[in-house]
């Protein structure tokens, strides 16, 4: 088995090198190379710096929303946990391409098994955060679609991806809803699964239980997000931390494009703003086989960039895409890794799976 792993790690490892291979072939045809170490020796360190503090301020205000969640559901969780937790969701998510729910379970899986088997309520905090998110999201790159739009013009082909992506959300966010309210759909859809999985294993598969306790975390999950939503207004606090969060993360961007000095000024925020977005939702897409899509990312990052700014900055586009792939990318996978240590990678994998509690959630 660890062979295996080992096996498995170095595959990863040799796709991230030719995903920067191919990167660098993208610069190396399409990127002139006059000017461009100028351009990263007039770098300023202390915008980037600041961009370094922004990436934790991200991940600190994520992990105190969804703390905030968790307490809202009488889920006893301290802050320290949450954010390391989040930080090993934000690992899982950067070494498994194409399997953005992986990290999502990760991160539940650890805080039920610290809050004595707590799944449902868990489940319902994650899911909940995860639609503010996703909404926040939408928000931003509906308004900056629409402002882009109207003062500049921008090729038919961006907004019609950007466009896509935004769509793509707000089904996300409409199934998830959906789901989070219908408790008959969920348990149909639920039904329906291990039907399936009965089908497929020929009857070997005994699942009976397992689905008792699947169904009574169901109805957990359901209890808590009815809790979500009869107390709305004690959700103010965890909706404006998530906002700040989103806002934090994005700015990464903003300061690396500042750092640049008067070079940064060659796009506008809205179109940073609509980069950020498409970017992190290509690496959400579950068809890619290289961590973090490595180098498919760097290449539509500059390439829109350059789009929607001015193809003779295409050169500070690809040095500022760089800089920030080097912080959303490299700097978290190395932060994210040391926490995964930290938390011992035996923590990582499901043992025994302890029969769901049913904690009090009524309203104060």
């Amino acid at each position: 088995m660890a062979g295996q792993n080992l096996f498995t790690m170095k595959i990863r490892f040799l796709l991230v090198v030719a995903g920067l291979a191919v990167f660098l072939l993208y610069l190396y045809l399409f990127v002139p190379f006059n000017g461009l170490i100028e351009t990263v020796r007039k770098i300023n360190p202390f915008y980037f710096f600041l961009a370094f503090c922004a990436l934790l301020a991200s991940v600190a205000l994520s992990s105190l929303a969804w703390k905030q969640l968790l307490s809202l559901l009488s889920v006893r969780a301290s802050f320290l946990k949450a954010f390391q937790y989040v930080w090993v969701e934000i690992f899982v998510d950067l070494v498994i391409p194409g399997e953005p729910v992986s990290g999502e379970v990760s991160r539940i899986y650890l805080m039920s098994k610290d809050t004595g088997g707590n799944y449902g309520n868990v489940v319902a905090s994650a899911v909940g955060q995860r639609v503010a998110v996703t909404s926040v999201t939408v928000v931003g790159l509906l308004a900056s679609i629409v402002y882009f739009a109207s003062v500049y013009k921008p090729p038919l082909l961006v907004l019609g991806f950007a466009s896509a992506i935004l769509l793509g959300d707000v089904f996300v966010i409409v199934l998830l809803f959906y789901l989070a309210t219908r408790k008959g759909a969920t348990h149909k859809l639920a039904d329906w699964l291990f039907a399936l999985l009965t089908r497929v294993s020929r009857g070997h598969w005994k699942l009976e239980q397992t689905k008792e306790r699947v169904m009574k975390i169901l109805d957990i999950f359901h209890e808590g997000i009815s809790v979500l939503r009869v107390r709305r207004k004690s959700l103010v606090l965890p909706l404006l931390l998530i906002v700040l969060s989103w806002l934090s993360e994005m700015s990464i961007s903003v300061l690396v494009f500042l750092s640049l000095g008067s070079a940064g000024t060659a796009i506008s925020l809205s179109a940073i703003i609509i980069v950020y977005c498409i970017a992190g939702a290509i690496q959400y897409l579950p068809i890619g086989i290289i961590p973090g899509e490595v180098g498919l990312t760097e290449i539509i990052m500059t390439t829109l960039f350059t789009l929607l700014g001015s193809p003779q900055f295409i050169g500070i586009f690809a040095v500022a895409t760089v800089l920030i792939r080097s912080l959303t990318f490299w700097v978290r996978l190395l932060i994210s890794g040391f926490v995964v240590q930290l938390t011992g990678i035996k923590n990582l994998l499901p043992s025994q799976t302890p029969q769901p509690q049913t904690p009090n959630t009524s309203s104060k």
